[in-house]
């Protein structure tokens, strides 16, 4: 019992001193005030006193960090906690009390979120509410030992992964064996007056028997013992999840790729979905085999792109898990030139193409690759890497998630599911095409500009497809691509995004709409008369079609020489000449403005 283990906490004087009220003498509260009063002191609150003193800093982590990883408590009983520490702050001057009734009130909305967020679960928190809900007396230690077996299976929360809860329940761990030996510590060095905090002998049990025995009182009794003992494999630890090094390495990637975790992926076109007890199993296992894969890889033998494979994973999947070819990715690691427009375009997956790889013939590596001076020499010398790359290819495909069928290579559906798995495991976000359909429009114009045009074109379609096409939903995503993002870091990819809609389809009252608009109105302007409608150019503004010109421009491709010719023959027909040219697409688009027009030697102003 955690009474026995933490000593001089003030608990008896604390409830002494209250008044007897009725909401004092329930055992919610006096819980609440053990857990409240032993973790103050175990975070060094000055118990001189008698009482541990609260301070500002202490109430606020107390709340918002140690009660979420620690302590289960029932939604109905959270007040109970906030109480106890008002009480407690009563106990000392007016200018406390009134400082800690501030942080109660400016965090109180924090702390109710880290109590109900499924990512702050930890196993004994987890088994404790389903203890709870199945009518477990938590306090008693044999009637959780009865009714923990009935568990078996359980589903976690939406959203949640085992390996999450591993993860936050190893952290915790870690954070309140400190917390136990540095309270240790501290009162060997300087004693308080209210006498010692550990015993002797609980510390000379392990640190680790005072942690779990306070775990017990704040969750379950007897459920620390239970998860290490007979039910250990309810809760799997850090040797369970060896995967989770490939999970780091595609973390890396992403980084890589966006710098944020909270930058999305794409979805995939397909992933198995993992749901249940039972499927998770199985994407766990699926991602120890594909760790075993990549390790066996980036054995010396496998050089030079054994190293390679978890690169090629993560790539795979941010093409929205479409098929990529094994000659273009090769001839990229070999430093040739690729046309940028055709790095992310999906490739064909031949039906029974099986044997040794055969690198494509010359015209079809001209346009995979976008370059037209390509021969026979060229597809000689790149053979060798092609081959190479292959071999890692079909490794990878030996475990059954990954294919490789002729030139091409891509992800299987269960391939897909264990890239996200490994991915969200390390809260990479990594929606399906359901939750990205889901987002405002807003949302995901930010996302599918910053991703390969096809698995952007897929979601975008599959977004207004889930509205029923409908004029309201087209305007939406038209405000999105426009005036909502006017001055996003990259508005060219956001403005990109509109050439990938059907706009043929789109209802003609939505494109009349955008002309207004200062972003994308001559877009629509164009998107109306292809498809033979009347449109008023007068409604388009200058900055619009200022925009659309310099989206037209061939940006960093081609030599120089034609890439002036071109903006010079757009200034030649605008009102002003070049200077008003540049000055207007400054103004509505500088960062752009000076991709395009800076290697020109134009200056802006």
């Amino acid at each position: 019992m955690a009474e026995t283990v933490l000593t001089n906490t003030g608990l008896d004087r604390f409830l002494e001193l209250l008044d007897g009220r009725p909401e004092h003498r329930d055992p919610a509260f006096r819980r609440a005030a053990e857990v409240v009063l032993g973790l103050l002191s175990l975070r060094g609150a000055d118990r001189a006193g008698g009482l541990p003193e609260p301070t500002p800093e202490l109430v606020r982590r107390l709340l918002v960090e140690d009660l979420p990883a620690f302590v289960h408590v029932a939604p109905g009983e959270l007040a109970g906690y906030r109480a106890v520490v008002g009480e407690l702050a009563g106990r000392f001057d007016d200018g406390l009390r009134e400082r800690i009734a501030a942080v109660v009130e400016e965090s109180a909305g924090d702390f109710e979120r880290a109590m109900a967020d499924p990512g702050n679960l930890t196993w004994y928190r987890w088994y404790a509410s389903l203890l709870r809900t199945v009518g477990t007396d938590l306090a008693d230690a044999e009637d959780v030992r009865r009714r923990i077996g009935a568990l078996d299976g359980a589903p976690l929360p939406d959203g949640v992964l085992r390996a999450d809860l591993m993860g936050r329940t190893a952290l915790a761990d870690t954070v309140l064996a400190e917390a136990v030996a540095r309270a240790y510590v501290r009162d060997a060095e300087e004693p308080s007056a209210a006498g010692p905090l550990l015993t002797d002998h609980a510390v000379a049990e392990g640190v680790g028997r005072v942690a779990a025995a306070l775990l017990d009182r704040w969750t379950a009794a007897g459920l620390a013992d239970q998860l290490a003992g007979a039910y250990a494999r309810f809760a799997p630890g850090p040797d369970d999840f060896p995967h989770l090094v490939l999970a780091d390495a595609l973390l890396d990637e992403h980084m890589d790729y966006y710098g944020d975790p909270s930058i999305p992926v794409p979805p995939p076109v397909a992933a198995e979905p993992v749901a249940g007890p039972a499927a998770a199993d199985d994407v766990e296992r699926d991602a120890d085999a594909l760790l075993g894969a990549v390790e066996e890889l980036a054995e010396e033998e496998h050089e030079p792109y054994g190293g390679e494979a978890p690169h090629l994973l993560y790539a795979l999947y941010q093409r929205g898990c479409a098929a990529d070819s094994v000659a273009r990715r090769a001839a990229e690691y070999e430093d040739w030139t690729v046309d940028p427009a055709l790095e992310d375009v999906p490739v064909t997956v031949p039906e029974g193409a099986t044997g040794a790889y055969v690198t494509p013939p010359v015209p079809e590596l001209v346009r995979l690759l976008g370059s037209t001076g390509l021969g026979e020499d060229d597809r000689a010398r790149l053979e060798r890497p092609a081959r190479e790359l292959a071999a890692v290819a079909d490794r990878l495909a030996a475990t059954g998630l990954v294919l490789r069928s002729g030139d091409a290579f891509g992800l299987t559906p269960r391939g897909a599911a264990t890239v996200r798995y490994l991915l969200r495991a390390r809260r990479v976000a990594a929606p399906t095409t359901a939750e990205a359909v889901a987002w405002p429009a807003a949302e995901l114009v930010a996302a599918a500009a910053r991703w390969p045009h096809a698995p952007a074109a897929r979601v975008l379609a599959a977004w207004l497809h889930a509205r029923g096409d409908t004029a309201d939903a087209w305007t939406e995503l038209l405000a999105a691509l426009g005036s909502v993002h006017a001055h996003a870091a990259e508005g060219a990819d956001v403005r990109a995004l509109f050439g990938l809609l059907d706009t043929a389809t789109a209802p003609p009252g939505a494109l009349r709409g955008a002309l207004r608009d200062p972003v994308v109105g001559a877009h629509a302007l164009d998107a109306l008369r292809a498809r033979g409608e009347e449109a008023d150019p007068v409604q388009v503004p200058a900055s619009a079609r200022a925009l659309h010109l310099l989206d037209r421009l061939p940006g960093k491709k081609g030599p120089l020489e034609s890439r002036r010719a071109a903006f010079d023959a757009a200034a030649a027909e605008w009102p002003g000449g070049s200077a008003a040219l540049v000055r207007m697409m400054a103004e509505a688009d500088r960062h752009g403005t000076e991709r395009v027009l800076g290697p020109l030697g134009i200056r802006l102003p």
